[in-house]
């Protein structure tokens, strides 16, 4: 089945290898990967994000193990962004967190492993439903995954972000007495973790979309007005790939039913 083309081309998305490791720290701000020394990966890595994810995800796989990290991030922005079908989203996920496993095993010290790992099965577990996903133990792999990637790679913005998401999803899905005593979970430290993704990324779009969705998970009416401020300013951010174009759209998206059912 052919993947959706990304519905947005834009020749500002469109990198060198030269402009490319110019733009990285910018582009690579949440994910804090290095640039590659690959010639492979570097044009995997423009693919990506040109939005070409197709390409990105089979320029990543066939260099292997070193090449998962696009691989993977291709597949998963592509798949909760434009993929229409829900089996085969699905399906997605639970690949791409089984080739993470074999990943772990092969390269223990790499934040990639754990990151794509969590991400794909929270993916999975929204799919699913979270409350069914916790009684499978997903959670807890989720979990034990994200502390490995903040353990590895402290400065990773992205895994700030997911874990903040965690503690608000189980929240939000099972209350706050059975959240904090069976998960552990709280909605302070919920907070912490995207504030603390915002300094670390501060120019980031989906830091912003994500504390704006806890913040009316966990608070509701309380937060709109600030959730709405998130959103905003998440519209309004600089766009300078695929991925920020399509988190763009989804900010803008969130304004506009807010607004609506406001």
């Amino acid at each position: 089945m052919a993947w959706t083309p990304f519905p947005y081309p834009d020749p500002a998305f469109r990198y060198t290898p030269e402009s490319l490791q110019q733009a990285w720290p910018l582009l690579h701000g949440g994910d804090r990967e290095t640039f590659p020394t690959q010639p492979a990966l570097v044009q995997a890595w423009i693919a990506f994000h040109a939005g070409e994810f197709e390409r990105a995800a089979r320029l990543g796989l066939d260099v292997g193990v070193n090449g998962y990290a696009v691989a993977h991030k291709a597949i998963c922005m592509y798949t909760n962004y434009l993929e229409p079908n829900d089996k085969k989203r699905l399906a997605t996920f639970e690949c791409v967190a089984e080739r993470c496993e074999r990943q772990q095993l092969e390269q223990p010290g790499n934040p990639a492993g754990y990151y794509w790992h969590a991400y794909a099965l929270g993916q999975y577990s929204q799919g699913i439903s979270v409350v069914k996903a916790l009684a499978q133990g997903l959670g807890a792999k989720v979990k034990r995954s994200l502390d490995m990637v903040i353990k590895l790679a402290p400065q990773r913005a992205d895994a700030h972000i997911a874990m903040g998401v965690y503690h608000a999803e189980i929240l939000d899905k099972v209350g706050a007495v059975l959240a904090g005593l069976t998960y552990g979970v709280k909605k302070e430290e919920a907070y912490r973790q995207f504030e603390q993704a915002l300094k670390l990324n501060p120019d980031s779009a989906i830091v912003r979309i994500q504390y704006a969705r806890a913040l009316l998970m966990l608070d509701g009416k309380k937060k709109v007005a600030q959730a709405m401020d998130l959103y905003q300013q998440a519209a309004c951010c600089n766009v300078r790939d695929a991925t920020e174009r399509l988190d763009q759209e989804a900010a803008q998206k969130e304004l506009e039913e807010e607004k609506l059912s406001g």
